[in-house]
C-alpha cells in the first residue's frame, strides 16, 4: 500500500515538474523575448519618443544630413561685372581691396580719401588680408568691430592703423586698438569676436577677392553705372592715375 501511494506521489511530482519546465521554456522563447523587448522600448526607451521630438544633438545631425546645402553649399559665382558696381544712390564709386599691413595700401589710402572728397563719390572698402602679413587679419577683425558702431568709425580705424603701420606689430596691435577705442569713449572687449561673426565677414571679403583672382593689394577700381559696356576700370598706379581715371570714367 505504501509502495502504491509512493508511486502515485512520484508520478504527480514528475508531471508537475514537466509542466513547470514547459512553461519556463515557452516564456523564454525568442518570440516572447522579442515581444518583451518591444514592449520595454515603447514604454521607457528614448526611441519611444514621437518621430518629431528629438534631442538637440539628434536634430543637428539629422538636419545636416537632410539639408543639401549644409555640406555641398553652392559657391557664389562672383565676377567683376556682378561685384564691381556703385552702391545704391551713386553712379560712380571707388572700390578698394586692401590689407591693413600692406605698405602700398597705407600710401594709397590718403589719395583715395582725398579723391572721394574731391569728386564726392563713395569708397567701398573690402578686406583682403594677405597670408604673408601676420597681423593684418586681426586688424581687419578689429576694424569690423568698430564697423558695428558705424561704418565711418570702422574706416577711421583703418586709416588710423595705416598712419601707425610702421609701429604696429602682433604685440602692439591690441594696444593701438584700445587707444583708438578710448579716444572715442569706447572700451575694447577682452574677446572682440566671441561668436566669430566679424571674422566671417573678413573671410567673406577675402573669398570675394580670391574669386575675382586678385593678385595684389591695394587693388583699386573706379566703377560706374553710366557705361554698361565698361562698368569698371582698374587703377594700376594710384599715385599718378587715380584722378585721371575718375575723370575719364565720369565723362563717359
Amino acid at each position: 500500500m505504501k509502495k502504491r501511494h509512493f508511486g502515485l506521489l512520484f508520478a504527480t511530482l514528475s508531471l508537475a515538474l514537466v509542466f513547470i519546465l514547459l512553461r519556463a521554456t515557452r516564456h523564454s522563447s525568442p518570440e516572447n523575448a522579442a515581444s518583451g523587448a518591444a514592449a520595454s522600448t515603447q514604454v521607457g526607451s528614448p526611441s519611444s519618443d514621437p518621430p518629431n521630438s528629438s534631442s538637440p544633438a539628434t536634430e543637428s545631425s539629422s538636419s545636416q544630413g537632410s539639408d543639401p546645402h549644409s555640406t555641398a553649399r553652392a559657391a557664389p559665382q562672383y565676377t567683376l561685372d556682378t561685384v564691381l558696381k556703385p552702391p545704391k544712390g551713386s553712379q560712380v564709386a571707388i572700390v578698394v581691396f586692401e590689407d591693413l599691413e600692406c605698405p602700398s595700401c597705407s600710401r594709397a589710402a590718403p589719395a583715395v580719401k582725398r579723391a572721394s572728397k574731391t569728386y564726392k563719390i563713395p569708397v567701398v572698402r573690402h578686406d583682403f588680408p594677405l597670408p604673408m602679413h601676420p597681423w593684418s587679419y586681426q586688424a581687419a577683425v578689429y576694424a569690423r568691430f568698430f564697423d558695428t558702431t558705424s561704418k565711418d568709425l570702422g574706416n577711421e580705424f583703418r586709416d588710423y592703423i595705416f598712419e601707425n603701420q610702421l609701429d604696429v606689430n602682433l604685440q602692439t596691435l591690441r594696444s593701438y586698438a584700445e587707444k583708438f577705442a578710448a579716444a572715442h569713449r569706447m572700451s575694447l572687449p577682452y574677446i572682440v569676436d566671441p561668436n566669430g561673426k566679424l571674422a566671417a565677414q573678413v573671410d567673406a571679403d577675402r573669398d570675394l577677392g580670391k574669386a575675382l583672382k586678385l593678385r595684389h593689394t591695394p587693388t583699386i577700381y573706379i566703377v560706374s553705372s553710366r557705361n554698361p559696356k565698361k562698368p569698371y576700370v582698374e587703377v594700376t598706379e594710384p599715385a599718378t592715375e587715380l584722378y585721371s581715371t575718375i575723370d575719364a570714367v565720369m565723362k563717359n
